[in-house]
């Protein structure tokens, strides 16, 4: 079985679209009108990756609580320095968590509050 998309809930999508594009290099597979209020059907491609991004409509202004995204990535520690140096709010620093010490993880926040972890294969 393949998944086609993940998605993000977001308040503002060209925000979004701007960070995704900026912070995490992806790119804008689909970017079309969707509905008379003008909310878009914005699919965005990962480097490398397999699963597409998609944006959904945040029902509040409140982002959740957990993460909503892990990206799996082959430094953590760089992508971390790399996000830092383009403004991305770290909200853990590379650490080993308890419940798999082989691992390394951190995580962050895109443009609309969601917290997305970094993690080592």
């Amino acid at each position: 079985m393949h998944i086609q998309f993940s998605e993000l809930p977001v308040t503002d999508q060209d925000r979004a679209k701007q960070f995704y594009s900026d912070a995490l290099a992806c790119s804008v597979v689909a970017d079309t009108a969707m509905s008379r209020d003008g909310w878009r059907w914005i699919e965005l491609g990962l480097p490398g990756a397999e699963t597409n991004l998609h944006f959904i409509r945040r029902t509040d202004d409140k982002p959740a609580a957990e993460p909503v995204l892990v990206l799996v990535v082959d430094d953590v520690a760089g992508t971390v320095a790399s996000l830092r140096h383009r403004g991305v709010d770290i909200v853990t620093e590379p650490h080993s968590p308890v419940w798999e010490p082989s691992k390394t993880v951190a995580e962050f926040r895109d443009s609309e509050g969601n917290r997305l972890v970094l993690s080592n294969a």
